[in-house]
């Protein structure tokens, strides 16, 4: 053995005793939605684009997670597309007794077989290859009909609980679904010649598990939607949507965009769960929404091995550590990205919600507020207690219980943390009566009384810091001008559409088609200040 390679033998060695000295799930490590803590910025496979938490539309029995990663992927983008990253822990935390700690924990790792090595491309078909072989267009993700897909994924889905001692006991986990089939994660979608019927091919990468779990991951259409270009040019809206006020007409019609949306035409890297809400709450039954049990928190991480010491040797696999340190988080959305400064924000999503005290003056004094302001918006004096209901139990059941007319159980405050509540007793809404706006438009299913995907997180999370909460006259529709995705979603899980063609893919940008009511009228480019 060379010199070299006991040094790094050595260092492999040191490195990985040293993370014994790490508790399993690590110090909270650094780095929320499209890009806005700056190490997230650099770590994209990390980032956390949106979470979701609702009672599914079609059972109501059930609750979906739905955990968004890595986004604004270009569907064009080869030859290797967007793999979920093997090194990285994903992870769904469920909160059942109102103490900002898990008490389940849903997490999914993923491994990478290349099945044709010399194959330049991670997809391909329709095609005769010297070397290989015919390779006909995708059809499976497994057996006849898969040949094509050259970089597959499977991944393992592991339930854990936390006992009343504290520790994590894992209650089952599989890489198989109920029939034994491996788990494998859907690819993106390459284009029509290699993959005719790709909602066929997507479609089999929704898989139940033997305890009813249903679980999908893949890439799909990104269902986040905003004028993400005006937003962040110090909210710099367009006047044909109102300079960031909209019209009565245009803020109660929930199917035209006035602006454009910047995030059209791209796809995110998508794990979806779903299980029956007997399994999340803590009494172990679903019960009705006037229940202390029914209210659940819960939020999305990500996180990579403590240590990774990359091998000497080219193509050589890197050592990792066993153990976890926490990259990134999300509950609510917005709230990293438009609430937390700069400065804190890597911290942020370091931290866990049970101590998001630390982060209270963001919240209780808010500079977007100031922002608004600035665009002729009155002011609320802080402090801004009426922003914690964003951040406290019992104010997020208040809130639920007097939109839906019913008595508000006794819930306890709880610490101040970003969690994604949900009352899971509050039946979905149907599809012709559900509102961008949640419970803004006394849609009792919608934002903030968990997330589903077509709401318009945006537009409500703007409002309730511009003091909608407080009356007249901090109730100013304040709005981007995108009401809609523009493409459907699913009414059946996984909820999200699948992933648009990497050929025959486009964007919607100021200037093209893609706003008014069929879509078809040119999106606007002034703006109100500057070019």
């Amino acid at each position: 053995m060379n010199t070299r390679r006991r040094s790094w033998m050595r260092r492999t060695v040191a490195a990985l005793l040293a993370t014994l000295m790490l508790p399993v799930a690590g110090p909270p490590a650094w780095g929320a939605n499209h890009r806005e803590a700056p190490i997230t910025a650099l770590d994209h496979k990390a980032d956390i684009a949106d979470f979701f938490a609702f009672v599914s539309y079609d059972d109501p029995d059930r609750v979906t997670f739905i955990l968004d990663v890595d986004p604004l992927l270009e569907p064009s983008n080869g030859p290797n597309y967007f793999p979920f990253d093997p090194e990285i822990l994903y992870a769904i935390r469920i909160d059942n007794n109102n103490d900002a700690v898990e008490d389940l924990v849903i997490e999914v790792r993923f491994r990478t077989n290349i099945r044709q090595p010399g194959v330049f491309t991670g997809f391909v078909g329709g095609i005769d290859i010297p070397g290989v072989g015919a390779i006909p267009p995708i059809t499976a993700l497994r057996g006849v009909g898969s040949e094509g897909v050259n970089l597959r994924q499977r991944f393992t889905v592991t339930l854990k609980r936390r006992t009343r001692a504290g520790a994590y006991l894992t209650v089952f986990t599989t890489d198989k679904d109920a029939n034994g089939n491996n788990l494998i994660a859907v690819p993106s979608n390459v284009g029509p010649k290699t993959m005719p019927v790709y909602a066929s091919l997507a479609a089999q990468g929704i898989y139940t598990l033997s305890n009813g779990i249903r679980v999908f991951a893949g890439t799909a259409y990104d269902p986040f939607y905003i004028d993400l270009g005006a937003a962040f040019d110090t909210l710099n809206f367009r006047v044909a949507a109102g300079g960031g006020v909209l019209s009565a007409a245009d803020d109660a019609d929930d199917t035209r965009n006035t602006a454009p949306d910047d995030v059209a035409g791209f796809n995110v890297n998508v794990i979806a769960v779903e299980l029956p809400i007997s399994m999340v709450t803590r009494v172990g039954a679903k019960v009705p929404a006037n229940h202390p049990a029914a209210t659940i928190g819960a939020w999305g991480t990500t996180s990579r091995p403590s240590i990774k010491i990359f091998s000497p040797e080219p193509g050589g696999p890197p050592e990792l550590s066993p153990f976890v340190t926490q990259i990134q988080r999300m509950g609510n959305p917005l709230i990293n990205e438009l609430i937390i400064g700069t400065g804190d924000k890597d911290k942020f999503s370091m931290s866990a919600p049970k101590d998001d005290a630390q982060f209270a003056s963001y919240v209780l004094d808010p500079l977007l507020a100031r922002v608004f302001a600035g665009l002729g918006l009155p002011l609320p004096s802080p402090p801004r207690n009426d922003l914690l209901f964003l951040a406290q139990y019992d104010r997020h059941v208040n809130l639920v219980a007097a939109v839906g007319g019913f008595t508000p159980p006794a819930v306890g405050a709880g610490p101040v943390a970003d969690l994604l509540r949900l009352n899971t007793g509050v039946p979905p809404t149907p599809a012709a009566e559900r509102k961008r706006l949640g419970l803004l438009a006394g849609d009792l299913a919608g934002f903030p009384n968990g997330r589903r995907v077509s709401d318009d997180v945006t537009d409500v999370a703007a409002r309730a810091v511009g003091g909608i909460l407080l009356g007249s006259p901090f109730d100013s529709r304040i709005g981007d001008g995108v009401n809609t995705k523009g493409v459907p979603y699913q009414e059946v899980f996984p909820y999200v559409a699948f992933a648009v063609s990497g050929k025959n893919s486009r964007h919607v940008d100021p200037g093209e088609a893609g706003c008014g009511m069929q879509g078809t009228a040119i999106c606007p480019v002034e703006s109100p200040v500057g070019p």
